[in-house]
């Protein structure tokens, strides 16, 4: 081991605070796993727009407790600089139902309070959106929550919202993180919490605030469509995390009653024993909850991931069998309900430009507006509060990785405000005889099945910058349909065969997207890191009088699965 390595591995033990963690780092010592060592100090986890999110584990590349507070130090001196109010605005910290998720919040607590910056801590686990919530709802000048979301048991992580609710974009985001290593290198202070509480620095957020999110939920503006809530069934899953005890009383405010949790699933615990990687996206995570709906004859099998931000809904189709929706589909079924149902002066809604196009066509046909961002919910909600004027109000926001905001109570995901809202859509068509599934056919008649896929592919390192030789070499045709035009994130600019541009008012990004005569749709995202892209692709086929759902879904399964083939033949080897 080199001698600056060990200087470093000893410097780190001896300000851990954690004995489980000092003791990993000797046993590495001891067994002398050099590799291993140098991976854990080779620089620091990276601090993003997403915030910190990694395995834990000893070291500056893993999540531990040392790693949370140096972060801590540097966001507190970075809302210093930032905020003038911060000390008395202070700062909204939440956590999850992982193992160490509890301790890292008190340890984030326990820095600010030190730097004399006021902290409000929930007194127990708390969904995500609670905090995104909280940050308005208290007028603080920021907010945390400790959590991991829908990664496996070994992660944890720490999300940060600036002072509007909405998770930080930049300049903020390498702007903590510059101060975050900062502060690395000095020597760390942090005030216990009986000391905290005694200078009124430290609140404890108990029952109150936890009610004060379920009476948003109840009276939001988009959440009053009672119509015969008592005629649906629905099961539900919080999949080992914190959304259960909230998720049934939001839906028992809204009326519903007949709701049945699954059990074993139902409390929070950071093993998540009964399912293999606890995202409701991944194949089997469903399954106990479906098997609920089956007992019950429900109609509706409904899941929060484990921070119960994000939502997921398999619905009984004409055969009886349970088929899990899209998260575009959840996403434009979301769109045409509540458009049809918001006031005159709502009618802004937002989407990713990977997410389907198919919410855009359908907010244009009821004279409402769609904007589309760059990927993530930072841009989602940063936009659509930018956006925002007192004739085109905000309404809905969604992301196809099953994220949706309702109204803009939760300036982020909201799992369960989604659970109501798709609940109280069910129960309307319903009341008409009809079931969702003919309400996605009746807007795929109007406007085309729509079908996305992304497949991630992996180059040889002697392919191309993938980038740059499609950039240079511009296709002209895509698995033989003419292209329209090219957006280039890059540049800002949408490139037309005819020569002609026009300017696209997204950020900078790497990021290349086809529009073929077809209707079709191609995005490429090269990786800057590894020879590999991700492509995401949409194709839109016409339905008929003759085509039923079943028929059209076939029909353009047939061609997304000639389309990628096709594609990924021209991509250089």
């Amino acid at each position: 081991m080199s001698t600056q390595l060990a200087l470093r591995v000893k410097n780190w033990i001896e300000h851990d605070p954690d004995p489980r963690m000092q003791q990993e780092l000797q046993q590495l010592v001891d067994s002398n796993d050099i590799t291993e060592l140098e991976a854990r100090f080779a620089g620091r986890l990276a601090f993003g727009t997403a915030g910190l999110r990694g395995v834990v584990g000893a070291g500056p590349t893993r999540m531990n407790r040392l790693v949370v507070q140096q972060t801590s130090a540097g966001l507190g001196a970075y809302l210093k600089g930032q905020i003038s109010d911060v000390a008395t605005r202070g700062v909204i910290i939440g956590y999850d139902g992982r193992h160490d998720s509890k301790q890292f919040a008190q340890d984030a607590a326990g820095v600010l309070t030190a730097m004399g910056i006021k902290v409000y801590l929930t007194a127990n686990v708390a969904a995500t959106p609670l905090v995104a919530f909280g940050v308005l709802h208290l007028g603080a000048a920021a907010g945390i929550v400790v959590t991991a979301s829908h990664n496996p048991p070994q992660y944890n992580g720490y999300k940060v919202y600036w002072g509007n609710g909405a998770q930080i974009i930049p300049p903020h985001d390498s702007g903590i993180a510059a101060c975050i290593d900062k502060a690395a290198t000095e020597a760390l202070t942090l005030l216990e919490a009986d000391k905290a509480q005694a200078a009124n620095l430290l609140v404890m957020l108990e029952d109150e605030f936890y009610q004060a999110y379920r009476q948003g939920v109840k009276q939001a503006g988009v959440l009053q469509n009672h119509t015969q809530p008592d005629s649906v069934s629905l099961t539900y899953t919080a999949m080992h995390g914190v959304g259960n005890e909230m998720a049934l009383n939001v839906l028992k405010d809204a009326g519903f009653t007949k709701v049945y949790s699954v059990a074993e699933q139902a409390q929070p615990d950071g093993d998540f024993p009964t399912v293999n990687f606890p995202n409701p996206e991944e194949k089997g995570a469903m399954d106990m909850v479906i098997e609920e709906a089956k007992k019950h004859g429900a109609m509706l099998a409904c899941a929060n991931d484990p921070d119960a931000d994000r939502f997921a809904v398999a619905g009984r189709n004409d055969s009886g069998e349970y088929q899990m929706l899209t998260g575009d589909q959840v996403g434009v079924l979301f769109g045409h309900y509540l458009l049809t149902h918001a006031n005159e002066n709502e009618r802004l809604t937002c989407t990713t430009i990977v997410s389907s196009s198919l919410l855009s066509k359908v907010a244009h046909s009821l004279q409402a507006n769609c904007r589309t961002t760059l990927t993530g919910f930072k841009w989602l909600t940063n936009v659509g509060m930018s956006e925002e004027t007192d004739d085109n109000r905000f309404l809905f926001a969604y992301e196809e990785a099953l994220g949706y905001t309702v109204g803009s109570m939760v300036w982020d995901k909201d799992g369960l405000s989604a659970l109501v809202a798709f609940a109280q859509l069910t129960a309307e068509l319903a009341s008409k005889g009809q079931t969702i599934w003919d309400r996605l056919e009746a807007i795929y008649r109007e406007h085309g099945f729509h079908l996305n896929d992304q497949v991630s592919i992996a180059l040889k390192p002697t392919t191309p910058n993938i980038g740059a030789y499609l950039r240079q070499n511009p296709p002209v045709k895509i698995a033989g349909h003419d292209v329209v035009s090219t957006d280039d994130i890059s540049i800002g600019k949408r490139l037309f065969a005819d020569g002609s541009s026009e300017e696209i008012a997204l950020p900078a990004s790497d990021v290349l997207i086809y529009r073929l005569q077809n209707g079709a749709r191609v995005i490429v995202r090269p990786s800057g890191t590894e020879p590999k892209i991700k492509c995401y692709y949409e194709v839109v086929e016409l339905m008929t009088d003759q085509d039923s759902l079943a028929s059209a879904q076939q029909r353009a399964q047939s061609e997304m699965a000639r389309f990628i083939s096709a594609h990924q033949a021209d991509l250089p080897k």
